[in-house]
């Protein structure tokens, strides 16, 4: 099936919010925004830049890919997450462990992504990883959605698992929620979008197994 994609460009006035979050950011600042807002960070990076901040655009973010924050956290205090919602910024929090501000164009308003919600996260990825560790049923989620689908992963995965009894579960639309008719299983591989792991226990994302597994 084909599938045509259009760019949603927002009218929303985004001066109003970067106004509240110049009390918030320090001098080095990196830009970070999603699709609808990226025409404007041409004026975003000028208005701040007149503020006397040294800027370093990254673009834009998806919910499970901050790889353009990634790139230029080393040169930055903090991040600029100009678009609504926690989604994003939480994971560019993740990724750089960098203080995020966040300028929200709909709302008009500013604020600082709270260091609670990303640390909250970051217990249950540790909790996940040590049950991960000890478990021996270990189950591999695999989707068949374009741009998610990792067979080949999953399968060099089970490869490197040599002591454990690993199982590939594959569906289209991934629910974890009926993770629970497979109790069997003790710990969870997600070899898909990453943020699917972050409201539920005992789930771990495949970067995490790797690296686990090379270390053991």
């Amino acid at each position: 099936m084909k599938t045509v994609f259009l760019e949603a460009k927002s009218k929303t006035d985004v001066f109003p919010a970067l106004e509240k979050s110049l009390r918030y950011l320090p001098e080095k600042i990196g830009i970070l925004t999603t699709a609808q807002h990226m025409h404007k960070l041409k004026d975003v990076k000028k208005f701040l830049e007149e503020k006397g901040k040294k800027i370093f655009l990254g673009g834009q973010i998806i919910g499970c890919n901050a790889s353009n924050a990634v790139k230029i956290k080393d040169k930055v205090d903090a991040f600029l997450y100009v678009g609504s919602g926690n989604f994003h910024p939480i994971e560019a929090a993740l990724e750089t462990e960098k203080k995020v501000v966040k300028a929200d164009p709909l709302s008009g308003k500013a604020e600082v992504l709270k260091k609670e919600e990303v640390d909250k996260i970051r217990k249950r990825q540790k909790g996940a990883l040590i049950k991960f560790l000890s478990s021996e049923k270990i189950g591999i989620l695999v989707s068949t959605k374009p741009g998610q689908e990792n067979m080949k992963k999953a399968f060099e995965l089970k490869k490197n698992l040599k002591e454990k009894e690993v199982y590939i579960f594959v569906a289209d639309d991934l629910n974890m929620g009926q993770l629970e008719n497979f109790p069997f299983i003790e710990s969870w591989i997600n070899t898909a979008c990453p943020r699917l792991v972050e409201d539920k226990i005992g789930v771990i994302n495949y970067e995490a197994a790797e690296k686990a597994v090379e270390k053991a």
